[in-house]
């Protein structure tokens, strides 16, 4: 079987570049029999780069999970065709608080999932970051 590969950086997501080379895709996608769409760690970030919600998990969470469904949309996927999802954030404590935002945007149906307290993400402004895999 053949598989073809996409990588995708999309204007609505914001992306990560040093000297002007973008360091990543922010969503690659596989198609063969199926067709598997990766998006990269979703910060909250406007399209601009521009943090969103500082200090304010719930915020951050809905700028994140805003920005998952836009990659997904851009790959032609919707939130029910995640299959995994990987959460990273730092602080439990604060982010369980808000499962209802999860519930609200992932769980229809639900997907295998991890989630992991971190000492910090890329920048300390960011309190979560989520990637998933969605299968079309």
């Amino acid at each position: 079987m053949n598989a073809k590969y996409m990588r995708l950086n999309p204007p609505s997501l914001a992306t990560v570049q040093r000297d002007r080379r973008t360091m990543l895709a922010q969503i690659v996608t596989v198609e063969g029999a199926h067709k598997y769409v990766f998006l990269s760690g979703q910060l909250a970030r406007d399209a601009n780069g521009k943090c969103i919600g500082t200090g304010d998990m719930r915020a951050q969470m809905i700028q994140v999970y805003e920005n998952i469904i836009t990659g997904l949309k851009e790959a032609g996927a919707t939130p029910s065709n995640v299959v995994k999802s990987n959460t990273y954030v730092t602080n439990m404590a604060e982010y369980v608080k808000h499962a209802d935002l999860r519930e609200e945007y992932f769980c229809n149906p639900i997907a295998a999932s991890t989630t992991v307290e971190v000492k910090g993400l890329i920048s300390p402004e960011f309190l979560i970051e989520v990637d998933v895999v969605a299968m079309v």
